[in-house]
């Protein structure tokens, strides 16, 4: 029984709800908060994201003529600097299950001259259309926690690497310091969803973004769910205390 149930639901933030309900929730979720994405990401992390995707970007290993893929890329943030690594002569493909969030993407880089390398696709993370082995990196950042199944995204991006290619997963996490944690929790029950209401108002969609980082795995059971998608030498970084955490596998 309780395999069925597992089966059955899944954890919307801290509700329980049925599998096939999820996508279409968090879908209503980025419908709602795609406007304002980019300036609730600079008040939720005091402008911290940015400084966490340079790390992310750091250890692409990608190189000039290479091709990257950035699942869930939202706004773009991640895509641009792939593209400004792998250049003109690689390719980039950006993903997204929400189309407004991929158009905002799209359009800012069309705008900061990014295109031309660029491929923009409605994707779920967890079957992406793309042939085995295509690319050299395999990003995902901030989004994987919003996967109904984590591990059938991670196999799904497991399979699209080339030999030698590399998975980076960077994702809010565990604090690993005891006194940041009940500061944490304030701010992510209290000033986040207040932030949410005076800027986008819309309280409910960011209690849904902090409770869903409390329902991700934490860092060493990511290694292992990395594991069992068939990465190998899975490791990571804590990132300011372990609020964040970088995750990086390998395809051999």
């Amino acid at each position: 029984m309780h395999n069925k149930q597992d089966s059955d639901s899944t954890h919307f933030g801290y509700e329980r709800v049925a599998t096939g309900e999820k996508t279409q929730r968090v879908r209503a979720v980025f419908d709602s908060v795609a406007p304002n994405y980019d300036l609730m990401n600079d008040l939720m992390s005091l402008g911290a994201h940015r400084l966490w995707k340079r790390f992310a970007l750091a250890k692409t290993g990608l190189r000039p003529g290479q091709c990257a893929l950035d699942v869930a890329g939202g706004t773009g943030d991640l895509a641009a600097g792939l593209l400004r690594q792998v250049g003109p002569e690689g390719q980039v493909f950006l993903t997204d299950i929400n189309a407004e969030m991929l158009a905002l993407g799209r359009d800012r880089l069309m705008d900061q001259g990014l295109s031309a390398a660029l491929s923009v696709v409605q994707a779920n993370a967890e079957s992406l259309p793309f042939r085995a082995e295509s690319f050299h990196c395999v990003t995902i950042a901030f989004g994987l926690r919003n996967v109904t199944n984590k591990v059938q995204a991670l196999t799904s991006m497991a399979r699209l690497l080339k030999p030698g290619g590399r998975a980076l997963i960077l994702e809010f996490s565990q604090p690993t310091l005891k006194i940041l944690r009940p500061l944490y929790d304030i701010y992510s029950f209290n000033v986040l969803p207040a932030l949410g209401k005076l800027v986008a108002g819309d309280s409910a969609s960011y209690r849904y973004l902090a409770e869903s980082i409390r329902m991700h795995p934490g860092q060493d059971a990511m290694v292992s769910m990395l594991d069992n998608a068939g990465l190998e030498d899975g490791h990571y970084y804590n990132l300011s205390g372990g609020i964040v955490a970088l995750h990086v596998a390998y395809k051999y």
